[in-house]
């Protein structure tokens, strides 16, 4: 299945949630389907790791909850679709690059277990896609952002597939591809049981299991599932 020019077959403008753990796919696959369809592909992942860079910028604790919302609030996030995917700017700056590396993913997962910045996230959300016509990613889009989305997918892989594909992703051998496979283990724990918003499946989401999927398999799935939600 490749992308095409965007989808007509309905004129609503959809709002569709793709949940999941780190490594299952959710950024390239959102991505390619907000692509298809001329929508907008609004990543919540992002924007917690735009916050994130800014504290560290700003010397701010990743444990200092009151801090982080209040350096929130003074935030410019805007997300710019382009061929290749969004591009991030932070207060006008491009940091695309700058929020994947690996400090910023770390620190995004600290910042985002906090109950007020996510309270201030998901509204920013919430308002950003309030008209539809939104492909969203992340962990709690199903169950929190959106719940009364159109579609949501909760996108999964195991968790050793997960890690080879990080690996390969980012190019990485020996020992530095050993603690990357440790942080996500720690990544996926901390995500799973954290009080405010664990990853869970929706009780009304398709769990589609990536793991012996490629792209294009999980892409026509989800197309299959459009079909059958806008009749």
């Amino acid at each position: 299945m490749t992308d095409h020019s965007p989808d007509q077959r309905s004129s609503r403008k959809l709002i569709i949630a793709i949940d999941g753990p780190a490594g299952a796919g959710k950024s390239t696959i959102a991505s390619r389907l907000a692509r298809k369809l001329g929508y907008v592909n609004l990543e919540s992942g992002a924007m917690y790791r735009a916050l994130a860079l800014k504290a560290i910028q700003k010397d701010i604790s990743l444990d200092d909850e009151t801090a982080l919302v209040k350096l929130a609030e003074t935030l410019r996030i805007r997300l710019e679709p382009t061929i290749g995917g969004n591009r991030t700017l932070l207060d006008g700056q491009d940091v695309s690059s700058r929020i994947r590396e690996r400090d910023v993913t770390e620190a995004a997962s600290r910042v985002s277990v906090h109950p007020k910045v996510r309270e201030w996230m998901v509204a920013h959300q919430r308002a950003m896609g309030a008209g539809g016509g939104i492909v969203m990613e992340g962990r709690d889009i199903g169950t929190k952002v959106f719940p009364d989305a159109d579609l949501k997918i909760f996108l999964d892989a195991d968790p050793v597939v997960r890690e080879q594909r990080r690996m390969q992703q980012q190019k990485l051998k020996g020992e530095v591809a050993a603690n990357l496979a440790a942080e996500l283990r720690e990544r996926d724990h901390r995500d799973r049981t954290r009080a405010i918003s664990p990853l869970v499946p929706a009780e009304d989401a398709v769990v589609i299991d990536s793991t012996s999927m490629t792209e294009d398999q999980v892409l026509q799935k989800i197309d299959e599932l459009l079909s059958a939600t806008t009749g």
